[in-house]
């Protein structure tokens, strides 16, 4: 009997949008995603737990950086 390897699934620009909660992918232009843990000819993909780790380690809305 064979064992099944999972395959891995990668969330486009788009998912990571909608997976954090914003409204549209263009809303990510402003934003420094991780670094990608994929890439297939020019699209990256994020695993779901890169992302989540990243968007609980980010700070919360209208942090600016101390001045």
């Amino acid at each position: 009997m064979t064992a099944k390897i999972a395959t891995p699934v990668y969330l486009s620009k788009t998912q990571v949008a909608e997976r954090i909660g914003m409204k549209s992918v263009r809303s990510l232009n402003k934003v420094k995603l991780p670094p990608h843990d994929a890439r297939i000819g020019d699209t990256l993909g994020w695993l779901p737990e890169t992302i989540d780790a990243w968007h609980a380690d980010r700070p919360g809305r209208g942090y600016h950086g101390s001045r």
